[in-house]
């Protein structure tokens, strides 16, 4: 079989799993957060917390929440990280220093798993999986709180409330996210991904030993790709055997990293009573999906490179157990979810195919973006979508039935500039530093790209890096978290105060000239203006960097 069948079976394998699971897990999500049943575990907890269920919160209220879980979670775990060589199972190693500690800390709690260390030489089990771990569970469980406390916005009326935090995080944890990754553990454990709390000796192939870490990774492996976190046991990350040994594990990662954004559409057409809403906003996403992933694909498979062309392939940095197609296929998931994971260096991508990654990210992750993220920033541009089509033809904006007015553009309009400026200005001051130079790994428009991207990575919760970029100074470790912190909580904040703005509106009756959103017309201008923001916002510097790098 040559590798162009291969690859496209095995999108088409991934294409096909994803379309079995879109209706049950999507309508399964809908009814967790509609029902108003709690299970016995549940009502403990909310016993031990001291939470009334069936109190609901106003946005400012459910946004001081979730910023307060956010800074005491980061705090929690920076303990950990900065005592573990006082925890049990810490493999003797010393705990984190002040700066790496609080830059993980922020990394793991903001869902962006950035990681300036290497796992199996840093971290012991009991970090991994007491800090690391609780935290990847929980990260992905507010993204999807946010979201579904915009989709009440809309769906309610003359209400002043938009949910209850703590049910809908603890709802979201041990309702979707607990059950699926135990499933997924347990299929990566079956693939051949290690599940253990020792270290092992081996021998190879000359008779010699050789200890390989061990420890607890499927089960920490399937919740990083399901909540789209990414961080990875191993330094290595899904290019480490023993985190991701087969194609077929490869393809289950993939899958499990698409399977909650791609899955939440349905959830938001159901909650909505608008079902084709909900396929409306997945056609948006897939469009701008496929074509990343037509675009990379093409560069990576063709080896359009000078290094790729003559070599013959371009295999540099990939793993020859997957090959240009699932590594390409891989890294265009990863950066369109908000994982971060990365099975291959991105570093080595060709200029076409890095420049194609980034991009994703600086659409904002909506193709389909992060767990509960991505459902949330596809709103929020639909509202400019509908902005932009009310200015068009003088009519006031209407979306879902609610009016878009001066205040929901204020919060859109800070929601469109929170992270893009925190990624320019981040990068601008990083290169402007003579020191900076010294960090990159590679001259000329590359390392400017190495720079750039290690700012949207963060700015956008990604995680991922390009990999020639060393950023173990105080500096990185500072600007990078602060970029993290304030790419999550600042977005997260606007869109709470969003959601109150709607939920408090009546619902305004659709007539003749009411603008229709479930139509492949307003999902070819929705992908325009997600296009267009981002060209408009990112083009000078993309043009110092890979663009510049493809046309040399």
């Amino acid at each position: 079989m040559s590798d162009t069948v291969g690859g496209l079976l095995s999108i088409a394998l991934l294409l096909a799993l994803l379309a079995v699971a879109y209706v049950p897990v999507g309508d399964y999500m809908a009814r967790v957060f509609t029902g108003t049943r709690h299970s016995r575990v549940e009502r403990r907890l909310y016993q031990i917390a001291g939470v009334d269920p069936a109190t609901e919160q106003s946005p400012a209220s459910y946004a001081v929440s979730v910023v307060a879980f956010s800074l005491v979670s980061i705090a929690v775990l920076m303990a950990i990280l900065m005592g573990q060589s006082a925890l049990p199972m810490s493999r003797d190693l010393p705990g984190m220093p002040l700066w790496m500690s609080s830059n993980t800390a922020v990394s793991f709690v903001t869902n962006t798993n950035w990681q300036s260390y290497a796992g199996e030489s840093t971290l012991g089990f009991t970090a991994q999986m007491a800090g690391l771990a609780v935290q990847n569970f929980l990260s992905a469980a507010v993204g999807i709180a946010v979201a579904v406390a915009l989709i009440r916005g809309f769906a309610r009326v003359r209400d002043g409330s938009v949910g209850n935090f703590w049910v809908d995080l603890t709802r979201g944890t041990l309702r979707i996210l607990l059950p699926i990754a135990f499933v997924g553990a347990v299929v990566l454990v079956a693939g051949g991904v290690v599940q253990s709390f020792s270290d092992s000796t081996m021998s190879t192939l000359a008779g010699h030993p050789q200890e390989l870490t061990g420890g607890p990774v499927a089960s920490q492996e399937a919740i990083k790709e399901l909540g789209n976190n990414g961080g990875g046991f191993f330094n290595a990350n899904s290019a480490h055997p023993l985190e991701n040994p087969t194609a077929f594990t490869n393809l289950i990662e993939i899958f499990l990293m698409l399977l909650l954004p791609v899955a939440l559409t349905r959830t938001l057409g159901t909650m909505l009573g608008n079902r084709r809403q909900g396929l409306a906003v997945l056609g948006a996403m897939t469009a701008l999906w496929s074509v990343s992933l037509a675009v990379t694909t093409w560069a990576e498979a063709g080896a359009r490179s000078a290094a790729g062309q003559a070599a013959g392939a371009a295999m540099e940095g990939k793993e020859t157990r997957f090959g240009e197609w699932a590594s390409a296929l891989f890294a265009v998931v990863t950066t369109g979810t908000s994982t971060g994971a990365v099975n291959t260096a991105h570093d080595s991508l060709t200029p076409t195919g890095g420049g194609a990654v980034l991009v994703n990210m600086m659409l904002g992750e909506v193709i389909p973006g992060g767990v509960g993220a991505g459902i949330y920033g596809i709103l929020v541009m639909a509202i400019l979508a509908v902005f932009v089509a009310g200015l068009m033809v003088g009519r006031t904006p209407e979306l879902l039935g609610k009016k878009i007015g001066a205040r929901q553009m204020t919060y859109v309009a800070l929601y469109t500039l929170a992270t893009p400026a925190l990624v320019l200005v981040g990068a601008g001051i990083a290169i402007s530093r003579g020191s900076t130079a010294d960090a990159m790994g590679n001259p000329g428009g590359h390392g400017f790209s190495e720079v750039l991207y290690a700012y949207t990575s963060a700015a956008n919760n990604n995680g991922s890096a390009f990999g020639g970029l060393t950023v173990t100074s105080d500096f990185f470790q500072i600007t990078l978290a602060l970029a993290m912190l304030l790419g999550r909580l600042v977005p997260i904040v606007l869109v709470l105060l969003l959601a109150g703005s709607l939920a408090r509106q009546g619902k305004v009756p659709v007539t003749s000239g009411t603008l229709p959103t479930h139509t492949p017309l307003f999902v070819g201008m929705l992908v325009g203006v997600v296009v267009i923001m981002t060209g408009l916002t990112y083009f000078p510097a993309l043009a110092l960097g890979p663009i510049a790098e493809a046309l040399a």
